[in-house]
């Protein structure tokens, strides 16, 4: 063998071991693959998903499915041959570190965080549950932060209850924001509130603020597409606190998951299993439905992240019917499905995805007037 072939064959030899290092090299993205699905109707580790005591309790020989994503963490290292390998698989999204995590993330920062979305959800789940239900609870109004640079800047303390506002009753967030709303700047309020179990009367300058809020046409309005809308700065009348609702419920209802999912995505489909169970007869039919999204108290619909591998998860798992948040639709139709096996539905309220389960239930081929029906 000559020098020359030797020296060759040895700079190819390196030039393979570096490009292997290279490709062992940790590199800032994160992987989003299809996790397990729930049957919310069901058992998890051995549990009622849903438990509900002091109230009939309605089967349903069918499955209402959550949807998870398997995602690396903040603190973990992906080389380029995953990022490759993950590029290369449909059921696979690939993204930046920097889109998903904040730097100051961590492991235990993103657990905690997922946790109280999951908390958030469940007490959200409950109440439109009920309301779709047409069951009564009361919502209990309490001061959950206080702004420095607000009017009620040492009037107020974190916990106060809000009794009355003006000698109106204060009855949930939406109608105490309303009146707050209504109030003139620079007037005093009367305000009633509980501190430590005892009613005490105290006043508030309102002040007005001007504040930039989106300005949605009608149309996305009703029906969010997910892209950006224009902006105004309105004049607003603030107190300067946080309501924070507690909700009492006429019996109980619990939700069992565990630590091991979290997030607020599950929202739509613990309240779709909350009023199935809380009614007479069979939501889904005994047949398989899944969805996945963010759920408000005010029974509005989300969008979520990781659409196409929830997706892919409950095509797996047997789903049948798709609900969609409005905002995600866009994302969802662009992503590989099997059209023959799993219809999706565009929904915005939970309104939306009963009506669309009702009319699949009854007949699968019918067409399903969901958000943008």
């Amino acid at each position: 063998m000559s020098r020359r072939t030797a020296a060759g064959l040895l700079a190819l030899g390196l030039a393979a071991v570096l490009v292997l290092f290279a490709a062992l090299e940790p590199v800032p993205y994160v992987t989003f693959r299809p996790g397990p699905t729930v049957n919310v109707l069901g058992e998890y580790d051995g549990q009622k998903v849903i438990e509900i005591k002091g109230h009939p309790v309605y089967s349903d020989g069918g499955s209402l499915r959550l949807l998870t994503v398997y995602t690396t963490g903040p603190e973990q290292d992906l080389d380029l041959l995953t990022v490759f390998g993950g590029w290369l698989s449909p059921s696979t999204a690939i993204l930046p570190k920097g889109n998903v995590y904040k730097k100051q993330d961590t492991a235990a920062s993103v657990r905690q965080q997922s946790a109280l979305q999951m908390t958030s959800s469940q007490d959200n789940a409950v109440v439109v549950g009920l309301g779709a239900a047409k069951i009564a609870y009361k919502t209990v109004v309490l001061v959950g932060a206080v702004a420095d640079d607000g009017a009620a800047k040492g009037i107020l303390e974190v916990d106060d209850e809000l009794v009355k506002v003006n000698g109106a009753d204060v009855v949930d967030v939406a109608s105490l924001i309303s009146t707050i709303r209504a109030l003139p700047p620079g007037k005093d309020v009367a305000l009633v509130i509980r501190r430590k179990g005892m009613l005490k009367s105290v006043t508030v300058r309102p002040r007005s603020e001007q504040v930039a809020q989106p300005a949605p046409s009608a149309a996305e309005a009703a029906c969010p597409t997910g892209k950006p809308v224009p902006e105004v700065v309105r004049s607003v009348t603030r107190i300067g606190f946080t309501p924070a609702p507690r909700y009492v419920y006429p019996f109980d209802v619990k939700i069992n998951l565990g630590t091991s999912i979290g997030g607020p995505s599950a929202g739509m489909m613990f309240a779709l299993s909350i009023y199935d169970l809380l009614t007479p007869g069979s939501l889904t039919g005994g047949k398989a439905v899944a969805g996945t999204g963010e759920i408000a108290a005010d029974g509005t619909v989300g969008a979520i992240g990781g659409i196409a591998q929830k997706m892919v998860g409950a095509q797996r798992d047997g789903a049948r019917l798709f609900l969609v948040p409005s905002e995600n639709w866009a994302e969802a139709i662009g992503s590989p499905y099997d059209k023959s096996k799993m219809r999706l539905v565009r929904v915005h309220t939970i309104a939306d995805a009963l009506t669309a389960i009702n009319t699949w239930r009854q007949n699968p081929d019918a067409e399903l007037k969901g958000c943008a029906g």
